[in-house]
């Protein structure tokens, strides 16, 4: 039999979706199960984009530019105007979500073996981003202890070799929900400058901050303008997953030129989801000021549910919905796999995302799971009281 690719065996596992087996069987079984382990939302699509699709009258669905329809490329550089983002529709590239736009963004500027530091944990799939474009991570870890802030930027300098091309981050941040200040940003903005290094800040969240908190874009940062790649997607802003429409964007013109072969490569990006990624930028405000704050009520709920169960520490998520939470268990790998295989209240229970999956340090997340708060309250407020029954029936507790 022929062997499978060196890089096929490399490429893990979604941790995120890996359970997904023992879901199925449980649901055979008859069981409910509250997903708290993937970031899709419960929140309707705005009925402007779903409109743009029902009332279309397209003959053909013919391929578009590789870039993207150079209609929905400068309203979408009208949108990041209206944020201070100062860029035109020549510097972005439409893409099949914003996994695209990290893929072509690493392969256009980093060669094989070259390595890009990454505070840990950090979105799962960036492990699989990295093993397709032969790039190496480095992780610089942050820590639950200081809510998962920014790690100090003396951290990041000590991991920088000859073969450091870049930094990644997330920005509100999956999987823990930090934000990153103004000062945190500007100073990492020092470092890339300092070492001439990419940043490539994905701010798929950035409509979701919380608390009187503001979203500074890398986009922002003084004197730095070719060296910061922005990844983008529709996915979350406007509840909209499946449309798998992205973008990446850079005043870099080389990396655009670089990326536009990429894409040529796979012919063009999606046209229904361009459609609906372009009708979506007339959302109306309200349709934000409702989601944001259903999400802040729901991130509420959470978070002192989960903190009134003994064990448990949950930071205050300041954006995005998630949180990475320690839990009082040997191993939450197994524990997540037992809530399927082995648990159940009232015929109930819950999928979590281990958080063992997000970091690249062997051993860290042992006990710690990312749970996205994308259920309404009733239902979070169910699935937070099953996971607290399973917290007392669990063979591994440890306190």
């Amino acid at each position: 039999m022929p062997e499978i690719s060196k890089k096929g065996r490399l490429m893990p596992a979604s941790p995120i979706r890996k359970l997904v087996p023992y879901a199925e069987e449980a649901k055979r079984q008859g069981r409910k199960i509250y997903h708290l382990n993937i970031g899709q939302p419960d929140i309707p699509t705005p009925p402007v984009a779903l409109e743009a699709i029902r009332n279309n009258t397209l003959k053909v669905v013919e391929y578009s530019h590789s870039a993207g329809n150079e209609s929905y490329r400068r309203k979408l550089a009208g949108y990041y105007r209206a944020l201070d983002i100062d860029v035109d529709h020549t510097q972005m590239l439409i893409t099949a979500g914003g996994s695209e736009a990290i893929l072509f963004a690493l392969m256009s500027c980093l060669d094989e073996g070259d390595e890009v530091i990454i505070p840990e944990p950090f979105y799962a799939n960036y492990n699989g981003f990295t093993v397709t474009a032969g790039v190496k991570i480095v992780a610089v870890t942050s820590t639950i202890e200081t809510g998962f802030a920014l790690p100090p930027v003396a951290e990041f300098e000590k991991l920088i070799n000859q073969r450091t091309k870049g930094i990644i981050i997330c920005n509100p941040n999956n999987p823990t929900g930090y934000l990153y200040s103004r000062q945190e940003m500007e100073q990492l903005g020092e470092l890339i400058r300092k070492h001439d290094l990419y940043l490539f800040s994905d701010e798929v969240y950035r409509e979701f901050c919380y608390d009187g908190h503001t979203h500074f874009s890398a986009m922002h940062i003084k004197d730095v303008a070719d060296n910061v790649i922005l990844i983008d997607s529709v996915s979350k802003r406007y509840s909209a997953c499946g449309v798998r429409i992205g973008a990446m964007v850079t005043k870099n013109r080389e990396v655009v030129s670089t990326a536009i072969k990429f894409a040529q490569a796979r012919l063009s990006p999606p046209s229904f989801g361009q459609i609906v990624g372009e009708a979506a930028l007339d959302t109306p405000a309200d349709y934000f000021d409702q989601v944001q704050q259903e999400y802040i009520d729901r991130r509420n709920l959470m978070v002192k549910m989960l903190n009134d169960i003994d064990g448990v520490v949950c930071p205050m998520p300041r954006g995005a919905f998630y949180t990475t939470t320690r839990l009082p268990v040997d191993d939450a790998d197994n524990f997540a796999q037992w809530l399927l295989s082995d648990f159940h209240y009232n015929n109930e229970t819950v999928m979590l995302a281990p958080a063992s999956g997000f970091y690249s340090t062997p051993g860290l997340g042992k006990n710690e799971v990312r749970i996205a708060y994308v259920l309404k309250k009733e239902d979070l407020k169910k699935a937070i009281t099953c996971l607290k029954k399973a917290l007392d029936q669990y063979p591994g507790r440890t306190r």
